[in-house]
């Protein structure tokens, strides 16, 4: 496309984003609606996360989108918070109103719900869930199950605060079905049916590492990773080894990635057409 005057641009805040695929999916929905959009990458953690967000706020940004780590720490700078955004604690989607408003809305939950409900045929409210990792995506995807009736959603993360905090929110924000797992206790995944991996282990630097060890897979239960780059993270390789049906972060991506050019244009996404650039980008293409 030709960037001009009027182009209007989004970039994805994060840290590492060499595994993204969303700057050529979500650059896909623009040109096949025709919107005069530019997608692109920007490299910052927490410490210099103000500065950048601060400098968007002025420049020809229809918004940003946010991923690990910043979901959380990018509350502090915005204007204001979507109600489920202000509930769930994290946002990796934020809008800029044409009077320079910065407001920030979390589409992960409504990703993760539809590719876990549409695509893994799980049965949500009958399901004892286990999520490995509390920071931006855990946040999303345990608040939607609370939201959404889960039966019981048990919470781990390599920092014990993160975990305890995150079930607080749920208990108080969602519905009282949160517990929290100290760092390295296994023992509640023998009643769990469906585990979750938010941690981020197995991705970018952590590439053939797992956050479960396994010996605790055990047949029947469903794997889900968040991460789509590789498509099958270690995590998943060693469930689908087992005979475990699993499923990993694509459809996540594809779905929160269509609500989001909604929220940020007002129109509707063309999900078939970036769901091809996904397919597209897997294939090597």
């Amino acid at each position: 496309m030709n960037i001009n005057i009027d182009t209007k641009f989004i970039t994805l805040l994060g840290d590492p984003l060499k595994q993204s695929f969303a700057a050529r999916m979500q650059n896909a929905g623009y040109e096949a609606a025709g919107l005069n959009m530019q997608y692109f990458y920007t490299v910052v953690d927490n410490e210099h996360l103000g500065d950048v967000v601060n400098g968007l706020r002025y420049m020809n940004f229809a918004g940003f989108a946010v991923t690990k780590p910043n979901k959380v720490k990018v509350l502090e700078y915005l204007d204001e918070l979507d109600p489920l955004c202000r509930k769930m604690g994290a946002s990796n989607t934020v809008v800029r109103t044409p009077e320079g408003k910065l407001v920030g809305y979390n589409t992960d939950g409504i990703g993760f719900y539809t590719s876990l409900v549409e695509e893994g045929k799980v049965d949500v409210e009958n399901s004892v869930f286990f999520c490995f990792g509390a920071g931006g995506a855990g946040r999303a995807m345990c608040s939607v199950l609370a939201y959404k009736g889960a039966k019981k959603i048990y919470i781990t993360d390599y920092f014990d605060e993160a975990s305890e905090s995150l079930v607080k929110d749920i208990n108080e924000n969602f519905a009282p079905v949160a517990e929290q797992v100290k760092k390295g206790d296994f023992s509640k995944l023998e009643e769990s049916t469906v585990i979750l991996n938010a941690s981020g282990i197995g991705m970018g630097s952590h590439i053939g590492e797992t956050p479960m060890p396994e010996e605790y897979i055990k047949e029947g239960m469903f794997f889900f990773d968040a991460c789509y780059n590789p498509d099958k993270t270690q995590f998943l390789l060693n469930a689908e080894k087992k005979g475990c049906k699993i499923l990993n972060g694509l459809g996540m991506s594809l779905y929160q990635g269509a609500a989001q050019i909604e929220l940020w244009t007002g129109g509707k996404a063309p999900v078939e057409a970036m769901r091809k650039e996904l397919l597209d980008i897997i294939a090597g293409k």
